[in-house]
């Protein structure tokens, strides 16, 4: 191959990059695109087991691609890690997340955690997620419904529903 050929190749294989990238986060609320990056919401529980906590907060990072991850304020107490999971578009302006945690079990006595012992594996949660954006973007509202499973992975008590406001984090 030639010079001129392979700057012809080499042309026009960035032009097909170009064309195949992801749209730039600037477009409409109704792109997927409108809910990638980091939020911040506030988190009302009007049901089961979390509708004792007034003050339970979310941050939650949707990436390009449909994955998700999503901490809270309670993520100590007991100590669990990052929920992880996927999201979609549904409708214009709406959109769905399903994301699992894992739940933790305390030691069955104290000096458990001095030999070493920590707070063993006790289930996970499944939380599911119905997003409305608002039209300038910059906030949402949903719907939260959470569910619990044991350790064997049968439903365990707890579950509930909450309510979300949340805010786009930025500069």
């Amino acid at each position: 191959m030639g010079p001129t050929a392979r700057v012809v190749a080499m042309t026009l294989g960035l032009a097909a990059l170009w064309a195949c990238r992801e749209a730039p986060a600037t477009g409409t609320a109704d792109q997927p695109s409108a809910l990638v990056g980091a939020w911040r919401s506030h988190v009302r529980a009007s049901s089961g087991v979390l509708a004792t906590v007034r003050d339970l907060e979310f941050m939650t990072v949707f990436n390009v691609g449909g994955t998700m991850t999503e901490s809270s304020n309670y993520d100590g107490a007991p100590p669990v890690p990052p929920a992880y999971g996927v999201w979609r578009r549904t409708a214009a302006r709406t959109f769905e997340a399903r994301y699992a945690f894992w739940i933790t079990k305390p030691p069955s006595a104290f000096d458990e955690l001095a030999k070493g012992g920590g707070w063993g594996p006790g289930g996970h949660g499944v939380l599911t997620e119905t997003i409305t954006m608002a039209e300038d973007r910059q906030s949402y509202a949903s719907k939260l419904v959470y569910v619990f499973y044991d350790a064997s992975g049968k439903p365990a008590p707890g579950g509930g529903s909450a309510t979300c406001d949340a805010t786009r984090m930025g500069f």
